[in-house]
C-alpha cells in the first residue's frame, strides 16, 4: 500500500466556563486533532482498499498521543471521545471509512483499553467542509451527560486529493448537563454500553 503522506496536522483546545449558568468549578476541555493527508485512492475506483488501515495507524497512535498532551498528558483526565473524516471530492465515502479501526483503536488503547464503541461520522466534501463529530463516554456510550459534538474543520482542506482525519477527546461532561440518564459515577464498564 502507499505512504501515508501528512500534509498538516493541527491540534486544538477550548475551555469552556459556562453556557449562561453557572461557571463551572473545574472547567471542562475538549480538544480536537486533524491530520490532513493525501488520499491514495483519489480518482479511481481500487477494490482492495483495506490494508491502508494497518498504514493508517501509526499516524492514528501519534495523533491519539498529541491530543492526551495537548489535554494535559494524563488519559485518565479523558471521559469522551469520537472521530471522524471528510473525504476530498476526487474520493468516496469509503475511504474515510478507512479510519474507523485505526483511530478507534488508538483513541482505545491510550484510554486504558477504553469500554465503548467510539462514534464516528464521515462525508465527502471540499476545502472548509466542516463535520460535527459525535461525542459519548469512553467506557459506557448512555451515559447522557457526555452526548456531544464537536465541530471541526480545515480551512484549506480536504482538496480533492485528500482526507481530513479527525479525533476528538474530553475531559468531562457537558459544562451544565441536566439531562439525567445514567450517571458516570454509575458506570458498570461490562458492555461498553452501561
Amino acid at each position: 500500500m502507499p505512504d501515508v503522506l501528512l500534509r498538516k496536522q493541527i491540534v486544538s483546545i477550548e475551555e469552556i466556563f459556562h453556557e449562561g449558568g453557572p461557571v463551572a468549578a473545574k472547567p471542562p476541555r475538549r480538544g480536537t486533532v486533524l491530520a490532513v493527508i493525501r488520499n491514495p485512492f483519489a480518482g479511481r475506483y481500487v477494490a482492495d482498499i483495506q490494508p491502508f488501515m494497518k498504514d493508517l495507524e501509526p499516524l492514528g497512535a501519534a495523533m491519539a498521543q498529541a491530543l492526551v498532551t495537548a489535554l494535559g498528558g494524563d488519559p485518565a483526565a479523558i471521559e469522551g471521545y469520537g472521530k471522524g473524516a471528510i473525504v476530498g471530492e476526487a474520493g468516496e465515502l469509503e475511504h474515510g471509512a478507512l479510519w474507523h479501526q485505526p483511530g478507534g483503536y488508538a483513541m482505545r488503547g491510550i484510554l486504558n483499553d477504553a469500554k465503548a464503541i467510539v462514534p464516528s461520522t464521515k462525508k465527502v466534501g471540499g476545502p472548509g467542509t466542516r463535520l460535527d463529530v459525535p461525542v459519548t463516554h469512553i467506557n459506557a456510550s448512555y451515559v447522557r451527560s457526555h452526548f456531544d459534538a464537536i465541530e471541526v474543520g480545515v480551512t484549506d482542506g480536504p482538496r480533492a486529493d485528500e482526507i481530513v482525519l479527525a479525533l476528538v477527546m474530553t475531559t468531562g461532561a457537558r459544562v451544565h448537563n441536566r439531562a439525567g440518564g445514567l450517571a458516570a459515577a454509575a458506570i458498570k464498564g461490562e458492555d461498553g454500553l452501561r
